[in-house]
């Protein structure tokens, strides 16, 4: 259980940077180098030698193309979601005194945080597949110019990939654990079978006269 409590929740730190870092995509242009240009969903930096990073939210939430609009919903359902299955993974730990004396509640609370670890993983790769696949449209049209600086990968797209794997293969644990504890408590109260069980031997007593 713990195993899949710190890898879920390291995963989760990690598309929580993700998600509002700007750094989704970059572009440079080969005829202004001087220029580095970072876009997120958020915002988009411009970097310089002279004046270093300078960046600035978007001017309208409607003006957006449909893949960022669509990303920043499924970012929010992500976090949403792998919070509170971090919170109910830790409410159904042995160590935590919450329902003590009902490990059926605490077996629930751990498959509930499973589908949503699930739910916050896909999620998180949902968006970034999205956005890899617009920019690898948009890299490949043949009606811009050569010339033209276009946008490619940037870090976050992989730290994204990282961080939404990881969370699946978490949620996946979460169920692991689950049917590992259900089989040793199942071994324990399977009743002995009557041909297994020892033999007593009964001896006569006798006196020695």
């Amino acid at each position: 259980m713990r195993t899949a409590l710190f890898l879920s929740f390291g995963s989760y730190i990690t598309s929580l940077i993700t998600a509002f870092l700007p750094l989704w995509k970059t572009m440079n242009s080969d005829l202004n180098e001087v220029e580095n240009w970072f876009s997120g969903l958020w915002l988009t930096c411009l970097y310089t030698d002279e004046r270093g990073i300078q960046c600035k939210a978007y001017d309208s939430v409607l003006g957006l193309p449909v893949d960022l609009q669509i990303s920043r919903v499924l970012v929010l359902i992500s976090i949403g979601t792998g919070g509170f299955a971090l919170l109910t993974s830790f409410l159904g730990l042995e160590g935590v005194g919450v329902c003590v004396r009902k490990p059926e509640v605490k077996r629930r609370l751990f498959i509930f945080s499973g589908v949503m670890t699930w739910v916050s993983g896909l999620t998180t790769l949902a968006p970034v597949s999205i956005v890899a696949y617009t920019t690898v449209v948009d890299f490949w049209d043949e009606g811009f110019p050569d010339v033209m600086p276009r946008w490619e990968y940037g870090e976050a797209m992989f730290s994204g990939w990282f961080g939404g794997l990881g969370q699946v293969i978490g949620g996946t644990l979460f169920f692991v654990a689950v049917c590992m504890r259900d089989y040793d408590l199942q071994r324990l109260n399977v009743p002995v079978s009557p041909e297994l069980k020892p033999r007593t031997r009964y001896y006569l007593k006798t006196e020695v006269l």
